[in-house]
């Protein structure tokens, strides 16, 4: 029984997880390229997450998604946050920060940065919410008055806080320090920071792919 019992509550958490995930979204809302330019699966990319301390978390889930989608594709991809902590380059000048990239051979950097985060408010109506005169046809027998009550007073309407967030990845060469992609995205209501990054690097190298950025395989 109690196995049985586990079976099924395991099974109602996965639903759950799966309902989560299908109600958030994410898209593309523009992207560019560098006419002519595609990245050498020799050259090192570092993944550099710009987030605000308050959504830390994300920033390093971002960046460990985004190494493994690149590496799954065959390209040389590190972690900032795991060569060089969280704060590597806080208070550097130009040329510093130049000078400890090139000692780590990185080539590329791929910056993800949260534009912005909003929340919006919106009201769910309830069942039965339409308000009649005394005397309506609701009010004629017991069970049409007691069944059209009942579902305003236990089913009432409420209000509920989505969530998206506005986020841009830039490529830049190291050796000219010119920019070489750019994509803005919009993502609705994720369901956790770990399901968001996934999903956020799933696109961004899907669009790189279908910009000829990087090769398929």
């Amino acid at each position: 029984m109690k196995t049985k019992m586990k079976l099924m509550t395991a099974g109602i958490l996965t639903g759950l997880v799966l309902f989560l995930g299908a109600c958030s979204s994410t898209k593309v809302t523009s992207s560019w390229k560098e006419p002519e330019t595609s990245l050498d699966k020799g050259k090192k990319i570092m993944v550099l997450g710009l987030v605000n301390d308050r959504e830390g978390r994300l920033r390093g889930q971002m960046e460990k998604e985004m190494v493994l989608a690149l590496k799954q594709r065959g390209y040389q991809a590190v972690s900032a946050f795991d060569v060089f902590g969280p704060k590597a380059f806080k208070g550097l000048k130009e040329e510093q920060a130049l000078k400890k990239l090139r000692k780590d051979d990185i080539d590329n950097v791929l910056t993800i940065v949260m534009l912005d985060k909003a929340k919006e408010k919106s009201y769910v109506p309830g069942n039965n919410m339409m308000y009649g005169p005394w005397g309506g046809p609701y009010y004629g027998r017991w069970w049409g008055y007691y069944n059209w009550m009942y579902g305003r007073v236990y089913d009432p309407g409420y209000y509920t806080t989505n969530t998206r967030y506005f986020l841009e990845s830039n490529l830049y060469s190291i050796q000219d320090q010119q920019l070489l992609y750019s994509i803005q995205t919009e993502t609705f209501d994720p369901a956790s920071a770990e399901r968001m990054a996934v999903v956020y690097s799933s696109h961004v190298v899907k669009d790189m792919t279908k910009q000829q950025l990087i090769s398929r395989n």
